[in-house]
């Protein structure tokens, strides 16, 4: 069985090839996040603890959390959960999915660990250095948190640090990652002018409804004026018709 190994507090990772069973026993039956004394794995490793993160079997089935068993299933999942992306479902579309349980068994071909408390003695590869960050923050206000800047200081020189340079055909490439929710002059101009077109509309449409209102109002007065000379004609045709009779 191969055993990852990951140093968070370094970001170094290794990968050993454990063939002896009495070294692999110390894993079996032991669930996801169970931790493990490194003695197990030989004496360099005394006074570690490591945690059991996962594994994939020979097939490439993942172990997942909450299936208490120690081998293979098939169970109902719907998009998003673990071990099935679900990309290009209709909405609400399950499916039937095989995985591995959450317990340790000897079907396993790799076991993921992690170290969670370092012993006195190095090990070679995985806590004698320390590999560097390649991704960082993005947004700006987690920046400001992580160097713990102020408002008024500028992200965008500390994004520097994970600037990656590289070269293709003889070319200098660099890259930094883009800072979202940045506010810049540009930004707040963009801000005024949107809030000033929203105000021109509301402006415009109010003097439109006034300009409709005066209007209607004229013609129903016009309209009244007409009915009421129309009447008044009316009357008098029947009076000048009722005296001639």
């Amino acid at each position: 069985m191969k055993l990852n190994i990951a140093n968070p507090a370094s970001g170094a990772q290794k990968q050993l090839k454990v063939e002896e069973d009495s070294k692999l026993r110390a894993f079996y039956d032991k669930r996801i996040a169970a931790e493990v004394a490194g003695d197990v794995l030989g004496d360099e490793w005394k006074g570690y603890v490591l945690k059991i993160a996962g594994g994939n079997d020979k097939d490439g089935f993942g172990m997942k959390q909450g299936v208490l068993i120690p081998g293979r299933c098939k169970i109902l999942m719907k998009p998003g959960d673990q071990g099935f992306r679900g990309y290009g479902r209709r909405n609400g579309e399950r499916r039937r999915k095989g995985v591995r349980g959450c317990i340790v068994s000897p079907d396993l071909a790799v076991l993921n660990l992690v170290i969670i408390k370092q012993g006195p003695e190095p090990i070679p590869g995985l806590t004698d250095k320390e590999l560097p960050k390649l991704r960082g923050p993005k947004r700006a206000s987690k920046i400001r948190k992580l160097f713990n800047l102020s408002k008024e200081d500028d992200v965008r020189k500390y994004v520097n640090i994970y600037r990656r340079t590289t070269e293709k055909n003889g070319k200098t490439y660099s890259t930094a990652p883009k800072i979202q929710r940045l506010v810049t002059p540009t930004k707040l101009q963009r801000k005024r002018r949107v809030a000033a077109l929203k105000k021109g509309k509301i402006v415009k449409a109010k003097t439109a409804a006034a300009a409709y209102q005066k209007m209607l109002t004229s013609r129903i007065k016009e309209a009244k004026e007409r009915r009421s000379e129309s009447l008044a004609k009316r009357r008098a045709r029947s009076q000048s018709q009722a005296s001639d009779a």
